[in-house]
């Protein structure tokens, strides 16, 4: 089965929220140039600005796949990644505050990559430094600069949140319909056994059995007469002998019934075993 983080909708999720970062960096990156040209502080937004574009870009290859367990060594990876993300992007805010909005695709990445709890606390403090920027770029008191982050922030973790735990449902029931069909054909499996082993014993009662019986009955009688009409007895005889070679060949009907199709349409072993793996592979 299809691992959730590799599904086509989870990476196409991924590569939008990183052409978004990228995008907001540089537009932030732009925006400061144009309004604060030559200033000391200059160099420090760029070095940090491509110290967090250099981050977000490698951060698939340096965490690796996605981890199967919290305690997984991608998943610590993942952590440090994410705390070193942060940290650059806090340091830029404080330096340029136009820098905020790069948080928007970072809620994402901490949503995806932490606990529920820690990611809302993460977002949280995330939303929290972008209301701040907002306020000082601003010069003065916005009641839209403060309530607007946080409603984004809340929208946000809300649709991942309820977008995840749907996910997590589909996926449980997918598990359960996959379980509920390898029982359907394992007791569709049992039945077919009980069923042809009904049918074996039916017809071994009504050929086999009463074959043998009528050759003891045959026998018998033979045996009865033998001293006085030994013609008789020969005839009773030569009446076993049929009836025991028509078991005989519905003895060899049961095996060739029985057998695998692929042996029991010739060629032998070998031709059954090459036809076998043909199916296989």
């Amino acid at each position: 089965m299809q691992k959730p983080y590799d599904h086509p909708d989870t990476r196409w999720l991924g590569a939008v929220m990183h052409v978004a970062f990228f995008l907001l960096l540089g537009g932030a990156l732009a925006r400061f140039l144009l309004r604060h040209p030559g200033e000391p502080r200059t160099p420090w937004i760029f070095a940090l600005s491509l110290t967090l574009a250099v981050l977000h870009l490698l951060g698939p290859v340096l965490s690796g796949p996605e981890p199967p367990g919290p305690g997984a060594p991608q998943a610590r990876r993942r952590l440090v990644r994410l705390g070193l993300v942060v940290v650059v992007w806090m340091v830029l805010v404080v330096l340029a505050p136009s820098f905020a909005w790069c948080a928007v695709p970072l809620f994402y990445t901490g949503l995806r990559t932490l606990p529920a709890r820690a990611a809302l606390v993460l977002v949280t403090v995330l939303t929290v430094f972008v209301v701040a920027a907002q306020l000082r770029l601003a010069g003065g008191f916005d009641p839209n600069l403060l309530l607007a982050p946080p409603a984004v922030a809340a929208i946000a973790a809300a649709v991942f949140l309820h977008t995840e735990r749907q996910a997590a449902r589909q996926r449980v029931l997918i598990d359960d319909l996959i379980r509920t069909r390898r029982e359907l054909a394992a007791s569709e499996r049992r039945a077919g056994t009980l069923a042809e082993r009904e049918r074996l014993s039916m017809e071994i009662h009504d050929s086999l059995a009463q074959g043998l019986s009528s050759q003891r009955m045959l026998l018998q009688a033979a045996e009865r007469v033998w001293e006085s009409d030994q013609d008789k007895a020969r005839t009773h005889v030569r009446g076993a002998a049929s009836v025991a070679e028509h078991n005989l060949a519905e003895a060899r009907r049961f095996v060739h019934d029985l057998a695998p199709a692929d042996l029991a349409r010739g060629g032998g072993l070998a031709a059954a075993l090459r036809a076998l793996a043909a199916r296989e592979s």
